[in-house]
């Protein structure tokens, strides 16, 4: 049994306990243990909230739970999980949104690896259907109220402030290449003795990419995640969100930044939001542009010269052989590297961009 037979009475609503057999990672924020108090219903669920779900069916294709350790557990018929509500947009994944109430009874489905649950609309054609799972209860403290993962947020922030050199790293679309760039550049310049801190800043709630970085090397890691997220959908200006991630990465005295903008320069992970702000951009040293093919290195290059933004060197799988970096330099006139096959060229060539903006890498802030 997963349900307790305890129950509290509040002025609010009546709680219940509720043994979990696995969290979610979105859920890291709070520490929460795998016993949760629940209450029956949310007539406004926010994104965020903290849910518990039994599941309803398996899939052959998407049956993995990352939880807070990083760890990733297979998720059996039966499971009673920990998430949080969310939103999801992702092109090659599941599409979905956060119900308008949550009852027990209702039915909803696991959206993503992190545990973020939410109501699917359509998925990628290579992926079966999402997991359905029922709700037992939206996750509460004892006096009935609903736990969000906001509870435990960065403060937001609306300016910067000193910080090391800042690399970002863009891309079309998730499944682009931008995560193994990332991971890459942190390692070579970790290798040349630099102190590298590491971030993301868009997507769907998920530790998978940060633990990469920390893999790789970077002293410290944070995300949106950190300030209460469980996705950048709809997420108006994310500007806010970048200053407290960056700051809070400053705190460690980084020689240098690396940022991952999750998801694509497109779509609804509200990522233009960070090109639109002046202060990120004049602070912002270098920026990689992840590519799959020649038309979408292109597309990247004219949507950011629109903004008055120059994309510093082209990597990706379009740069996957030579004659993707050859037509890359000689067409566009902009340098490429391959992260895979020479990620030592391309540290090297953001690295004299960053010193050639007047930000020595190596200086700390």
């Amino acid at each position: 049994m997963n349900e307790t037979n305890k129950t509290i009475a509040t002025p609010y609503a009546v709680v219940r306990l509720v043994e979990a057999d696995k969290l979610g990672s979105a859920t890291s924020p709070l520490g929460l243990a795998r016993t949760v108090a629940v209450t029956n219903a949310s007539s406004m669920p926010q994104a965020g909230d903290v849910i518990a779900v039994r599941t309803l069916t398996d899939s052959a294709t998407y049956n993995m739970l990352e939880l807070p350790t990083g760890r990733l557990a297979k998720i059996n018929l039966g499971d009673v999980i920990v998430g949080v509500l969310g939103r999801r947009r992702a092109l090659k994944g599941f599409v979905g949104d956060v119900p308008q109430t949550v009852s027990v009874g209702d039915q909803l489905h696991l959206l993503n690896l992190g545990g973020v649950i939410g109501y699917c609309t359509g998925h990628h054609s290579s992926l079966g259907d999402a997991i359905k799972v029922e709700v037992m209860g939206v996750v509460c403290d004892e006096n009935g109220r609903a736990l969000n993962i906001a509870d435990a947020a960065l403060p937001l922030r609306s300016n910067l402030g000193e910080t090391a050199p800042i690399v970002m790293v863009a891309g079309t679309s998730m499944n682009s290449g931008k995560t193994y760039a990332a991971a890459e550049l942190i390692k070579q310049a970790t290798r040349a003795g630099l102190r590298v801190a590491a971030g993301k800043l868009s997507g769907v709630a998920c530790l998978r990419d940060t633990l990469n970085m920390a893999d790789h090397g970077a002293i410290a890691t944070a995300s949106f995640l950190d300030c209460g997220l469980p996705s950048t959908v709809d997420a108006g200006d994310l500007s806010p969100v970048a200053k407290a991630i960056i700051f809070k990465l400053n705190e460690n005295s980084p020689d240098l930044i690396v940022i991952e903008l999750g998801d694509g320069i497109l779509g609804g992970y509200s990522v233009e939001s960070i090109f639109n702000d002046l202060e990120l951009r004049e602070q912002t040293a270098a920026i990689i542009f992840c590519a799959s093919d020649y038309v979408g290195a292109w597309g990247g290059i004219e949507l950011l010269r629109k903004r008055g933004i120059e994309i510093d060197v082209i990597s990706g799988s379009v740069t996957d052989s030579q004659m993707g970096e050859d037509y890359i330099k000689n067409e566009f006139g902009i340098p490429a590297a391959n992260a895979k096959r020479n990620s030592a060229l391309l540290f090297e060539l953001i690295k004299s961009k960053v010193e050639a903006a007047g930000q020595p890498v190596g200086a700390g802030v």
